[in-house]
């Protein structure tokens, strides 16, 4: 006989039951045992992807275990590892560059993000971030997101976006927290809070510019190689995971500006040359260095033209390495190799 409406009503309740008892066993462990719980996944075989997802995992239990978690876990910078969702907002390490790549599916115009989990083109890496080309009216934008399958600036998994001038050389950044206390949002449509997979829980979200990325008018036009000029509000070395769970205090850290490396030609190959170090092997006119550059605004400012912070290049039809490091995030560079795709009227 089949079971009344009230019986499967009750057996669903027994099952919810069920479950908060099981979450409330995990939680009422003591914080200790929690964290050395956590250091030891973390030290066996929790180094690299995909064996950090149980990392992941021990965080996602209840909220005490994400306490652990963030306690135990060091910061990108510090670690120099991308595993929660808030390291992708936080700046790279400092002695060596994150290593990533980008592939473009020209079909439905959308970049996905991954990070490199070996050396070569067959690579399929760990996902990080999708992007999603638009055209509106005169401008273009590039929706940033978490989810691979809708990046879209109503979709809860909203990370920021890119857009473009007309002439498609002058962008703008937009990240959808904000950058430190009491910056303002842009006059852009905001979108919705974040929901499970959001990078920074209990703070509002919208659009605050971040950045800008020009390309300057080249003589040479499509002959010579691309002029670039980063203007970057960059995260604070300072914030790690736990403050970004907490939401403490974000102070302004000042504007990076970062150009390209110039190339140098090369009289044998008949081509302008930058030393990837076996990072891009496929010649194109995307590909750039950026290094610190002095701010004029800033006599005191001191650049260095030999530190590569971001590069980026081809190494197949239709993908592209990406390897940044301190003071960019993920998500700027992401940003700033997007502004590399699409035609620049006013240069080429």
């Amino acid at each position: 006989m089949a079971g009344s409406p009230v019986s499967g009503e009750a057996v669903r309740r027994d099952g919810l039951g069920a479950a908060a008892e099981e979450e409330d066993r995990w939680a009422r462990l003591l914080p200790e045992l929690v964290a050395e719980v956590v250091r030891r996944v973390e030290a066996s075989d929790g180094e690299r992807w995909p064996a950090r997802k149980d990392v992941v995992s021990c965080a996602s239990v209840c909220r005490r275990w994400c306490d652990a978690a963030a306690t135990v876990v060091r910061p990108l910078p510090e670690s120099g590892k991308i595993t929660f969702p808030a390291s992708l907002k936080q700046p790279g390490p400092k002695d060596f560059p994150i290593q990533c790549f980008i592939k473009r599916n020209k079909k439905n115009s959308t970049f996905y993000l991954y990070l490199g989990l070996t050396n070569t083109i067959k690579d399929k890496g760990k996902f990080l971030m999708a992007a999603k080309r638009f055209k509106r009216g005169a401008h273009t934008e590039y929706i940033i997101s978490l989810d691979a399958d809708d990046p879209s600036q109503g979709n809860n998994a909203y990370v920021g976006k890119l857009r473009s001038d007309f002439w498609g050389t002058n962008f703008k950044i937009y990240d959808s927290k904000p950058p430190y206390d009491g910056a303002k949002a842009s006059s852009t449509r905001s979108i919705r809070q974040f929901g499970s997979r959001r990078i920074s829980p209990q703070v509002s979200s919208g659009n605050f510019d971040v950045g800008q990325v020009s390309y300057k008018y080249n003589l040479l036009k499509s002959r010579g190689p691309r002029r670039m000029l980063c203007n970057m509000e960059c995260p604070s070395v300072q914030e790690t995971w736990e403050n970004s769970l907490k939401v403490k205090s974000l102070r302004r850290t000042g504007t990076t500006v970062l150009s390209n490396k110039v190339p140098r030609w090369h009289e044998h190959l008949q081509c302008w040359c930058l030393n990837f170090h076996g990072r891009v092997t496929v010649a194109s006119v995307k590909n750039f260095q950026l290094v610190a550059t002095a701010d004029p605004s800033h006599p005191d400012s001191v650049g260095d033209e030999e530190t590569v912070l971001l590069q980026f290049g081809k190494v197949d039809t239709d993908i592209f390495t990406m390897d940044y490091r301190q003071p960019l995030s993920a998500f700027q560079a992401f940003a700033i190799c997007l502004s590399s795709f699409g035609t620049k009227l006013a240069c080429e």
